[in-house]
């Protein structure tokens, strides 16, 4: 049975902390300031805008007793991470959530986070949200309805999202727990005691800045640990800034993926909005979705 955490009300507080890669304090004033708009309280992390001098923001020690912390606070509602990058596999066998399953609370991020969605999910049976991060509410992200399904999402409110027909499509209706996140992500999980059990599940992947046949490889990583064989749908994201080597690997991200998954015959769709760009939609890891792709659309409802 998996925990769905407490939905939010106002004068709730959301936490901002940076498990993983730096970010400077100044990208987080829209997202606070439209928190608070919403409603609710915000607390930011040292761990936000820190004084590190290298990649990640803050030491080991530091990124994963402010985690804790936040964990273990029972004042702390949700917790959106600033940023991904890397940095939470680093931490994540450090951390303590027996306090966490007793009151859990809505983990919020993407990217890296996915390491801390497969945890929750796997190890605590606990939901969290594959959402915008700080830097989406920038830009005018804001008004967009990527960003505005963080807050419906923490409300309560259940997904319902509709995305385009794609030529690459397979068709079908059905019903499963949703779980995903990035693909080089859960490609490096993969062996390890928290990644994602993914028979009958509706399984999401998404990806950046990855050269066609590291997208080659990671499919085929997943395929040869069974991960892709037991599904029930495979929702396939944004795969946004995709590189190729000088000499050409020859196919499209699309046509690799094609080509990986033709020996089964689960609906299957293309270019969903979850991604490292704009358009990314708040899904909720762990709940019971179903997915129905037709010639028309793409549909994808919690239920």
């Amino acid at each position: 049975m998996i925990q769905i955490p407490p939905y939010l009300k106002k004068g709730d507080t959301i936490a901002i902390t940076c498990p993983a890669g730096y970010m400077e304090k100044k990208k987080i004033a829209n997202c606070v300031k439209t928190l608070q708009q919403w409603g609710f309280q915000v607390m930011i992390g040292k761990t936000v805008g820190s004084a590190s001098a290298n990649y990640f923001s803050g030491t080991d020690e530091e990124r994963r007793d402010e985690l804790q912390a936040l964990l273990d606070e029972p004042s702390i509602k949700a917790i959106l991470c600033g940023r991904g990058g890397y940095g939470v596999t680093r931490i994540i066998d450090q951390l303590n959530f027996s306090a966490f399953k007793k009151q859990p609370k809505w983990l919020i991020g993407f990217s890296d986070i996915t390491v801390l969605h497969a945890h929750l999910l796997t190890k605590c049976h606990t939901a969290s949200l594959h959402a915008p991060m700080a830097n989406a509410f920038n830009q005018g992200g804001v008004k967009l309805p990527y960003v505005q399904s963080l807050r419906k999402a923490l409300m309560g409110t259940k997904a319902k999202y509709s995305a385009a027909a794609h030529p690459m499509n397979r068709l079908g209706k059905v019903t499963g727990t949703l779980m995903g996140g990035n693909l080089a992500l859960l490609a490096h999980l993969v062996g390890s005691n928290m990644m994602y059990k993914t028979k009958g599940a509706i399984l999401f992947l998404e990806d950046v800045g990855e050269y066609a046949y590291n997208i080659d490889r990671m499919f085929i990583q997943l395929k040869r640990a069974g991960i892709l064989s037991q599904l029930s749908g495979l929702i396939l994201g944004g795969f946004t800034d995709q590189k190729d080597t000088t000499r050409p690997f020859g196919q499209s991200v699309e046509a690799i993926i094609q080509e990986h998954i033709a020996g089964y015959d689960y609906p299957v769709c293309y270019g969903f909005p979850v991604s490292h760009g704009i358009e990314n939609y708040a899904l909720k890891v762990g709940v019971v979705c179903q997915l129905n792709v037709t010639a028309i659309s793409v549909k994808l409802q919690e239920l």
